[in-house]
């Protein structure tokens, strides 16, 4: 027997006053940055700075290393790999990412980095992106990481990826900042006393491994470091929403790229 198909079975579509079919709600993307109001004044910018860190093995002249990235005029950090004797890290930062796939590959093809082994377990790009709370919206997210990448005084970094299971994202919007504000509050701890800072980025779709978030972590010492990673293992965060964390590169800063631009030279206290 044929069986026709029950069209009254069916879910009924959406109505809107009249009886008439309601169209489902009209997504519209939106790519600009967000940050707290500004003298009563919404805080908006389409701008972003993307940081790239490459790590190679086989560098037997960090000094040739050094002077390649100098003559660049990237603005750039040079890292000794602590845990491989052989290995260094470059880091580097644009507001324009055709920088990475230009001038910075350009570099990488080159002396002294052609002889050197690529490890793209470690590569990890991002970019800064605002919370919506940022009391000064341009200064984070153009100067604030680039101060700290940059900063002589901090000469020890740990970058790592992670990525947060599903479930986080399926959370109301309320509890996930609750669980983020037990997060934050360990960083400014450790950010107040003068242990460590962090510059936070999102890699959405940037990442092999489908990260979603790069994170560096710099101090004056390895030890307070370490120690801030652990402590965070205890935040909700951590223990219930981490899927995967790392890999893990420790590096001791070679060289820093002069911090040139005026603008960097803003601060906002407390911030």
């Amino acid at each position: 027997m044929t069986h026709k198909l029950d069209t009254a079975a069916r879910a009924p579509a959406a109505e809107g006053r009249g009886g008439a079919t309601a169209e489902p709600e009209r997504f519209v993307p939106d790519v600009v940055e967000h940050g707290g109001p500004l003298r009563g004044q919404p805080q908006t910018l389409n701008r972003r700075l993307f940081l790239q860190l490459q790590v190679f093995t086989g560098c037997f002249d960090v000094g040739a290393v050094v002077d390649a990235v100098k003559q660049s005029g990237l603005e750039a950090v040079v890292y000794a790999n602590v845990n491989d004797a052989r290995g260094v890290g470059v880091l580097v930062t644009s507001e324009d990412p055709a920088v990475f796939a230009q001038a910075a590959r350009e570099l990488y093809l080159s002396e002294p980095f052609l002889p050197l082994v690529p490890l793209p377990d470690f590569t990890m790009l991002g970019r800064t992106y605002a919370t919506g709370r940022e009391p000064d919206l341009e200064y984070f997210l153009l100067y604030k990481a680039r101060r700290h990448a940059l900063n002589p005084e901090l000469g020890w970094a740990v970058w790592y990826p992670l990525r947060r299971i599903g479930a986080f994202n399926r959370l109301p919007k309320s509890e996930q900042g609750k669980i983020m504000a037990e997060h934050a509050m360990l960083g400014r701890a450790y950010g107040e006393a003068g242990y460590a800072v962090d510059i936070r980025l999102e890699c959405h779709g940037l990442d092999r491994d489908d990260n979603e978030f790069v994170i560096g972590i710099l101090g004056s010492e390895l030890h307070p470091l370490s120690k801030l990673v652990k402590d965070m293992r205890s935040t909700r965060q951590t223990s219930e929403f981490i899927q995967s964390m790392g890999p893990f590169f420790v590096g001791r800063v070679i060289y820093q790229a002069p911090l040139i631009d005026a603008a960097a030279s803003r601060r906002q206290e407390g911030y």
